[in-house]
């Protein structure tokens, strides 16, 4: 009888340390799934890495799919929030401005992953991002609106960019050569590890927040 309920403390510890781990739904396009890099330089094996190295229990599912618009956010992130799925991380929306997508069609995309994550619990750190000058003043003052005005609605943790570690060098493409892979659109391992140094506080935020809940 003593050692069944030593077996029984053994378990019920083991699935306590087990439901203690927070995990964390990256979905985005290239840039979350790890364009043109081999697996362990991507971005979310190198996020985990960082977040390991701060003590966090967590776990990250590379939720990236290359060449991915907010309507292809929005048309899998039910399939994505399995019910293993805590909180999430959204960085959506490059390829919309590579198209030139109505602004009106991405924030609906957007607001729609954001629901999903709502009628689910699941908590968000949404990534915001500001569209060229280009596409002219509405365009952009449309699009660049989507971001800080739907997380403010849902209320999700927010970081205005996923390249917020590169700090001012962001607005210099000709300092971001070190940093970038040829193409000048994905970074490089190097550049990754920039990244993740500015997100990563923010993933911290949102792995306190879903372990809150």
């Amino acid at each position: 009888m003593r050692k069944a309920w030593i077996l029984i403390v053994f378990l019920m510890s083991a699935m306590a340390a087990r439901a203690e781990t927070v995990t964390i739904a990256a979905l985005g396009d290239s840039l979350t799934q790890g364009y043109g890099l081999v697996e362990e330089d991507g971005f979310v094996p190198q996020l985990q890495r960082w977040l390991a190295g701060q003590g966090a229990d967590v776990r990250l599912i590379n939720a990236g799919v290359s060449g991915d618009t907010t309507a292809g956010g929005a048309a899998r992130v039910a399939w994505t929030l399995t019910p293993d799925v805590d909180a999430m991380i959204v960085a959506l929306g490059g390829n919309d401005l590579l198209r030139g997508i109505d602004p009106v069609v991405s924030r609906a995309n957007i607001e729609a992953i954001l629901r999903e994550a709502q009628a689910r619990d699941v908590d968000v750190l949404l990534v915001g991002m500001e569209a060229p000058g280009n596409y002219g003043a509405d365009f952009k003052a449309q699009f660049d609106a989507i971001y800080p005005d739907l997380s403010a609605t849902y209320d999700t943790l927010y970081l205005e960019s996923f390249f917020a570690g590169f700090g001012e060098a962001a607005e210099d493409p000709a300092r971001l050569r070190d940093v970038m892979q040829g193409d000048g659109i994905h970074p490089n391992a190097k550049g990754v590890a920039q990244i993740v140094e500015g997100i990563g506080p923010k993933v911290l935020d949102l792995i306190a927040r879903a372990g809150a809940g």
